[in-house]
Order: structure tokens, then sequence, then C-alpha cells
């Protein structure tokens, strides 16, 4: 049996910490949404901690063509309240929460197989 590697045009996660996340060798310091989504590069998200996200935060990327959306919540598992994500679910997007370091390795994997995923980052200073 031939394998091939997983091959995408997506941006990759390179590494992160508490403080921030580097994609494509470029660090960002606060909240980040990275996606596999042709033409859509990496952005400022969220204000910045938890408790002042809102559906403002997840609504917009209801009709951008995702098949799953990843929330990394900072550094500690929360999740998202309900009506925050009513808007995917209603689309059929799925939502998987998980910490944000969790989060980006996820990313990575699902994005090299071909999947169109959008990675909401939580950084919380």
């Amino acid at each position: 049996m031939k394998l091939q590697p997983d091959k995408s045009n997506a941006p990759t996660i390179n590494a992160y910490d508490r403080a921030w996340i580097e994609v494509n060798g470029v660090r960002h310091g606060h909240s980040l949404s990275v996606t596999s989504l042709p033409n859509v590069p990496p952005a400022a998200w969220a204000k910045g901690h938890f408790d002042a996200l809102d559906v403002s935060d997840f609504s917009p990327w209801a009709n951008s063509g995702a098949e799953l959306v990843l929330f990394g919540s900072g550094q500690k598992l929360r999740f998202a309240k309900p009506q925050w994500v009513k808007d995917l679910i209603v689309c059929g997007i799925g939502v998987e929460t998980m910490d944000t370091a969790a989060a980006c390795r996820t990313y990575n994997i699902l994005a090299s197989e071909g999947r169109k995923v959008v990675a909401l980052l939580l950084m919380e200073s």
C-alpha cells in the first residue's frame, strides 16, 4: 500500500504558550481565529476574556462554509454558552470545546486532513 502524506495549504499553528500563538512563523499575543477555509487569514478574535464573550464572537462563522468550529476556551476547559453557538448548530456546523492548547493541536490535525475547520482560540492575560 502506498501512503501519501497529508498536504494542506491551510495555516499551521507552529507553537503556542499561555501568552502567544504562532501561526506560520508569526506570533500573535491576542485571541485569534485560525481557519483552513481558503483566503481567510488568521485574525484577531474576541475581547480577551471568557466572561466578555457573546453570540457576536461565534455567529459570523455560521455562514463561513466550515464543517467544524473548535473553541479553545483558554487555559482551562470552559464550555461555550448554548446561546453563543446556537447559530452554528442551526447551520449544521459541529462545535467542540477544549482548552486552547488542545484546540491548537486538534486544528493542525484536522486542517492537515483537508477538513474545513475554524479554531477560535481564546488568550487571556
